[in-house]
C-alpha cells in the first residue's frame, strides 16, 4: 500500500513538472527584445500564421532563433542534470558535477584556439570554435581516464585527482594565452560564461540522438547505480559488475558533457544542484531520479536562458551566470543544511 502511494504522488509530481516544463517553454517563446503575444506564437508554430496579421519576422525569430534556442537549453540542461546524477553516484560524492573529469578546461581551451586563431566555417552544422571545444573536451576525457586506469581498473580516487590536475594545468595555459593575446579575452570570458546565443536547429539536430540515448542507456543501469550508492563491495555483492559499470558510464557520461559544453560553452551549477533537489523531492531510487532530473535539468536551464535574454533589453547575460546566482545560494543552503544534522541540531 505505502508504494502505490508513493508511486501515485510520485506520478502526480512528474505530471505536475511537465505541464511547467511546456508552460514556461511557450512564455520563454514570447519573451526576448520582441515581445510575441502567445496567439501569435501558437499559430506560427501550428503553421495558421496569416502573412497579413502577423508580421515575417515574428515568424522567423519563433521558428529560426527562439525554438531551437529553447529546445537546445531544454537537452543541454537535461544532460548536464542527469550526468551530475550519473557522477554523484558513481563517485559517491556530493560535490561531483560534469565536469569532474576536466571537461570544462578541455573544451574551454580548444575554444580558446579556436577564438585566438580565428577558425571560421562549420562541420556538421557545428561551428569550428564548437568544433575544437568538443575535440579539446574530448583528448582531456581520453588523459585523465588514462592517468586514472591501473591495470584493467578505474579508480574513481584516480579520476578525481587526474580531473583536477588536468583542469590546473588547462586552466592555467588558457590565462597565458589570454594575456598574450590581451584583445580577445572579452570572447573568450563570453564563450567561459556560456551561452545559447548561437543556437540552431542544426546544432540541436547535432546533440538530439547522442542525449536521448545516452540518457536513455544511463536510465538501464539506474539499478545497478542503486546499489554503487551503498558501496562497490555492496554492489559487488549483489551481482553488479562494477568495474565495466564505471567504464561505460563514465565514458559515456564525459562524453555527453563534451557535446553539451560544446553547443552552449561552460555552464556551472545545473548537474550540482538539480540531483540535489529532486532527490529531496523524489528521494534516491535512480529509476525515478534520472527522468526527473533530465526534466528537471532542461526546466531550470530554460528558466535561467529566459532571464538571460530577457533580463536587460541592450544586451544578453551570459546564461552561466544566472545558473551560479540561482546555484550558489541553493548551494550553501544545502551546506547549511547538512551541517546542521551533522551537529544534531
Amino acid at each position: 500500500m505505502e508504494i502505490q502511494l508513493k508511486r501515485r504522488n510520485n506520478f502526480i509530481k512528474i505530471t505536475l513538472l511537465l505541464a511547467v516544463l511546456v508552460i514556461m517553454a511557450i512564455f520563454a517563446v514570447t519573451q526576448g527584445n520582441v515581445k510575441i503575444s502567445v496567439p501569435d506564437v501558437v499559430k506560427i508554430t501550428l503553421g495558421l500564421d496569416d502573412s497579413t496579421t502577423i508580421k515575417a519576422s515574428h515568424s522567423f525569430i519563433v521558428m529560426q532563433v527562439r525554438i531551437p534556442r529553447i529546445l537546445l537549453s531544454l537537452l543541454v540542461g537535461g544532460m548536464l542534470s542527469v550526468i551530475g546524477t550519473i557522477f554523484q553516484a558513481l563517485f559517491r560524492n556530493p560535490m561531483a558535477d560534469p565536469y569532474v573529469m576536466g571537461v570544462s578546461s578541455g573544451a574551454a581551451f580548444g575554444a580558446t584556439i579556436g577564438i585566438l586563431f580565428g577558425v571560421g566555417g562549420t562541420f556538421l552544422g557545428m561551428g569550428m570554435v564548437s568544433m575544437l571545444a568538443f575535440i579539446g573536451a574530448m583528448i582531456t576525457i581520453l588523459c585523465v581516464y588514462q592517468l586514472a586506469r591501473v591495470g584493467g581498473k578505474v579508480s574513481t580516487t584516480g579520476i578525481l585527482l587526474a580531473g583536477i590536475v588536468i583542469n590546473a594545468l588547462l586552466s592555467a595555459a588558457i590565462s597565458f594565452l589570454m594575456i598574450l593575446f590581451h584583445n580577445e579575452i572579452d570572447r573568450i570570458v563570453t564563450w567561459t560564461m556560456g551561452s545559447f546565443g548561437a543556437a540552431s536547429w542544426e546544432q540541436l539536430g547535432l546533440i538530439f540522438i547522442p542525449a536521448i540515448v545516452g540518457v536513455g542507456y544511463m536510465m538501464t543501469h539506474a539499478r545497478e547505480l542503486n546499489a554503487m550508492v551503498m558501496g562497490e563491495d555492496e554492489a559487488r555483492a549483489l551481482g553488479v559488475s562494477v568495474d565495466r559499470l564505471k567504464k561505460v558510464l563514465l565514458i559515456l557520461a564525459s562524453l555527453l558533457s563534451a557535446f553539451a559544453v560544446s553547443v552552449s560553452g561552460i555552464i556551472g551549477f545545473v548537474g550540482l544542484i538539480v540531483p540535489h533537489f529532486f532527490r529531496m523531492v523524489f528521494g534516491s531510487d535512480h529509476r525515478v531520479l534520472i527522468p526527473v532530473s533530465f526534466l528537471g535539468g532542461g526546466l531550470f536551464m530554460l528558466v535561467c536562458d529566459t532571464l538571460a535574454r530577457s533580463l536587460l533589453n541592450s544586451m544578453e547575460i551570459p546564461v552561466g551566470i544566472i545558473t551560479a546566482l540561482f546555484g550558489g545560494p541553493f548551494f550553501l543552503m544545502l551546506l547549511q543544511k547538512h551541517k546542521r544534522r551533522s551537529e544534531g541540531i
